[in-house]
C-alpha cells in the first residue's frame, strides 16, 4: 500500500540542464537530502569530468551516492536499487520528501520500478564481449543481439553499447533470449513518485554542454584523466570525458580533436538522455 505521507521527488532530464541545483533548491525547500542516481557520479575518483557537485553543493543540501565507491569495486544496477531504497527508507523515518536527481536512466528504473534479477556475467565471458565491442564497434554488439534476440533488438535503444552488452552476456551464459528473462512487472513501491524531467530548447541546451566541457578542461579534466591511464580499462572509465582523452594519451588523436569529441558525444548523450525518458507518460516536463 502506498504511504500517501511520503514522497519521493525524481529530477531527470539530459546533461548540463541544471539538475544539480534544481535539486539542492528542492532539498532545501522540503528541508530534506538527495540520493543520487547518476551512476557515473558514483565513483569518487572521477569529480571534474562527471560534473560531479561541488564542495559547496555537497554542503548545500546532505547527498548520497556521490563518491561512495572507487573505480575498482564491483557494483551494479541491482545493489544499487537494494542500497538506494533501503536509503530512501531509512531517510523517510525523519522527512516526508526525499529528492533524486541524475540522469542514467537505467538506475533511475531501478530506483522507480525494480530490476530484473538476472545472472552476473562470468568475468571471462563479459571481458570477451568487451574485447570484440573495442575491435569491432556496436555494429558487433548489434549483429550479434539482433540474431540471438529479435525480439529485444526490435525495442532496445541499440546505440546503447551498455545495454546491448547486457543483453548479450545473458543470451550466451543462459542460452535464453534477453528477453524471456525480463520480467514485464513492474515492482510498486510503497511510497509516492512525482517525477520531472528538465529540458530547454536544444541550442541552449547544447551551447550549456560545449561551454561546460571547456570548464571541465581549464579545472584540471586532462590532468585527472593522465592519472587514470593505469585503470583505463576498467568499465567506470568507458565514460564520455575519459575515453576521448584516453585515445589522446595513446596518441591516436590530437588533444584538439579529443576536447572536441567530448562535446560532441556529450550532446549525443544527451539527446539519448531525452529519447529516454520521452518512452514515459508519467513524467512532468519543465522547460527551464
Amino acid at each position: 500500500m502506498i504511504d500517501s505521507n511520503k514522497k519521493l521527488i525524481l529530477i531527470a532530464g539530459p546533461t548540463a540542464v541544471g539538475k544539480t541545483s534544481y535539486a539542492i533548491k528542492l532539498a532545501q525547500e522540503h528541508n530534506t537530502e538527495i540520493i543520487s542516481t547518476d551512476s557515473r557520479q558514483f565513483y569518487r575518483e572521477l569529480k571534474i569530468g562527471t560534473a560531479t557537485p561541488t564542495k559547496e553543493e555537497l554542503a548545500a543540501a546532505p547527498h548520497h551516492f556521490i563518491g561512495n565507491l572507487s573505480i575498482s569495486d564491483y557494483y551494479n544496477v541491482s545493489i544499487y536499487e537494494k542500497e538506494a531504497i533501503i536509503k530512501i527508507e531509512e531517510l523517510f523515518k525523519t522527512h516526508d520528501t526525499v529528492i533524486a536527481v541524475g540522469g542514467s536512466g537505467l538506475y533511475i528504473d531501478a530506483l522507480c520500478y525494480g530490476i530484473d534479477n538476472l545472472p552476473d556475467a562470468e568475468p571471462k565471458l563479459r571481458q570477451e564481449i568487451k574485447d570484440k565491442f573495442a575491435k569491432y564497434g556496436i555494429e558487433y554488439l548489434q549483429d550479434e543481439v539482433r540474431k540471438l534476440d529479435p525480439k529485444y533488438f526490435e525495442n532496445a535503444d541499440i546505440q546503447n553499447h551498455k545495454r546491448l552488452q547486457r543483453a548479450l552476456e545473458v543470451c550466451i551464459q543462459t542460452g535464453k533470449t534477453y528477453s524471456s528473462q525480463r520480467s514485464e512487472k513492474k515492482q510498486v513501491r510503497d511510497f509516492e513518485i512525482e517525477k520531472i524531467v528538465l529540458n530547454m530548447p536544444r541550442e541552449i541546451l547544447y551551447d550549456r554542454i560545449n561551454k561546460r566541457v571547456d570548464i571541465m578542461i581549464e579545472e584540471g579534466l586532462i590532468d585527472e584523466v593522465k592519472a587514470l591511464i593505469p585503470y583505463k580499462d576498467l568499465n567506470a572509465l568507458n565514460t564520455v570525458g575519459y575515453k576521448e582523452l584516453f585515445q589522446h594519451f595513446n596518441n591516436e588523436i590530437s588533444l584538439e580533436q579529443a576536447i572536441t569529441d567530448i562535446k560532441t558525444h556529450s550532446r549525443r548523450y544527451a539527446k539519448r538522455q531525452i529519447t529516454w525518458v520521452k518512452r514515459y507518460e508519467d513524467f512532468n516536463w519543465k522547460t527551464l
